[in-house]
């Protein structure tokens, strides 16, 4: 398929506007009536973009999803980290992850619908993680799971669906997923940009694009409802159904009409980025986080900035925050990974630099030497664990750390999920709502190395070259 670039303006605003309140209203009728629990997979630390007020697992233990269903929100979040993971090892975790939702939902009576959260450019372990839950789900249940919805939608990232063609905004040009960095992932890579190509292409043929059910912006834009949950409800076989979206309300629209699908008897299992959780969470809009909401103002200590993504837009903002006086930039070397000693060496020197900086009330930014290291080994799994093995080295800089900061600010998916998990042992966290558009923060649990601290969780592909020098600014004494 001829995917090219396309001007946002020329095409964004070309397709019919919504009466919004009426969409509000079928929305908020739809899912009053729901009695599923929405369960989260996040496969790193970033799918709460979008939300508030709601909480975050570290780990799936029945105890743990037990908790989550007896919660009064309606949805909860696991963090797997999967994106982190060798398939064999994912395959294993959402196994796991799949029976104890099973046992926890039987436990406490509750329907649940799964939502297997990932990038909305489209990288990690697809279609392997949802091929796992829904045939463990169906082993064990005994249910049948009809479909699988793929809406990877994410306007605060600037990622849209149009015509079937999923597109990364890049200042005001569209450009096909396909084409774009995130694309040549070395370990998650693809060159489709059109969903039911992509489908294709990751699943091997196994579903072709002519077997994808699509939901066109047309059909949204109509308001409908009858014709989309038709759609719906004619999906079996765990066959595909690609949504365009551009804005929220296609996703409202796109939900109400789901709710009338699964009210019917239907089953799904969705692969999404972080914009459907916040709609079929029933989360409200709330501003974004002030200075006063996330700095604890009577400890003096500097905070610390871990910069661990190598993804260009993540360098980009790596050098405009050079541009901010008042930070101690120190740079981690891990091209030494290869020699133990070393390696263990330069870790060292990076937390007694921190450290001290931190106590003399400096805030610090510790990033990885920004020339990337590979194996060239053709390996993708020997990759992966190298990438491992420096995440974990990067983690110790603050599992190690001996002195609590004034807040805490990780760039990249797996830097931030590895510094929460590992480094501060959250095992259950309240996301506070958002920094920035698309950067969320948690308030970490009195479980963790440091107890109700701002945790600033700042994806490798999301904002402005100025974000991080943003957002930093935000946490920074007047």
């Amino acid at each position: 398929m001829n995917e090219q670039p396309i001007s946002s303006n020329e095409i964004l605003n070309s397709f019919a506007a919504y009466d919004e309140k009426a969409v509000d209203l079928e929305l908020i009728n739809a899912l009053k009536n729901s009695r599923h629990k929405i369960v989260v997979l996040d496969d790193d630390p970033t799918g709460v973009q979008t939300v508030h007020g709601v909480h975050v697992y570290t780990d799936w233990s029945i105890s743990s999803i037990k908790q989550g269903f007896e919660e009064e929100n309606s949805i909860f979040f696991i963090l797997t980290n999967s994106r982190g993971f060798t398939e064999e090892e994912t395959i294993r975790v959402h196994q796991e992850i799949a029976s104890n939702i099973v046992a926890a939902a039987k436990e406490t009576g509750r329907k649940f619908i799964v939502i297997s959260r990932g990038d909305s450019t489209l990288r990690g372990h697809y279609p392997v993680e949802t091929e796992v839950l829904k045939n463990k789900i169906e082993e064990l249940t005994g249910d049948k799971i009809d479909g699988e919805v793929i809406i990877p939608f994410f306007l605060e990232g600037g990622r849209y669906t149009i015509n079937n063609v999923h597109y990364v905004l890049e200042n005001d040009t569209l450009v096909p997923a396909g084409k774009t960095e995130f694309a040549m992932d070395r370990t998650f890579s693809y060159s489709s940009s059109h969903l039911g190509e992509w489908v294709e292409e990751k699943s091997k043929g196994a579903y072709s694009k002519d077997s994808v059910t699509y939901i066109s912006l047309d059909e949204l834009r109509a308001r409908d409802y009858e014709g989309i949950c038709n759609k719906l409800t004619g999906v079996n076989d765990f066959n595909k159904i690609v949504v365009n979206s551009i804005d929220y309300y296609d996703v409202k629209v796109f939900v109400t009409a789901l709710m009338k699908a699964i009210s019917e008897g239907k089953n799904y299992i969705f692969r999404s980025a972080a914009a459907l959780t916040k709609v079929i969470g029933g989360i409200s809009d709330k501003p974004l986080l002030t200075r006063e909401e996330l700095v604890n103002t009577k400890n003096k200590n500097g905070g610390i900035i871990m910069v661990g993504s190598h993804v260009k837009k993540t360098t980009q903002q790596l050098e405009n925050l050079k541009n901010l006086d008042g930070i101690k930039f120190i740079e981690f070397n891990q091209h030494l990974v290869l020699d133990d000693e070393a390696f263990e060496a330069e870790i060292k020197r990076v937390i007694k630099e921190a450290e001290d900086n931190i106590s003399a009330g400096q805030t610090v930014a510790v990033y990885t030497r920004r020339e990337r290291f590979d194996l060239n080994t053709g390996n993708k799994e020997d990759e992966l664990r190298l990438s491992i093995k420096i995440s974990d080295a990067v983690t110790r800089i603050i599992s190690d750390l001996s002195v609590r900061p004034n807040f805490i600010i990780a760039k990249g998916g797996i830097t931030s999920s590895d510094i929460g998990t590992k480094g501060l042992k959250v095992k259950r966290a309240l996301v506070l709502g958002q920094i920035l558009h698309g950067i969320p923060v948690w308030l970490t649990g009195e479980e963790s190395k440091f107890p109700g601290m701002p945790y600033v969780i700042f994806p490798g592909n999301v904002g402005t070259p100025t974000s991080l020098l943003e957002a930093v600014k935000i946490m920074l004494p007047n």
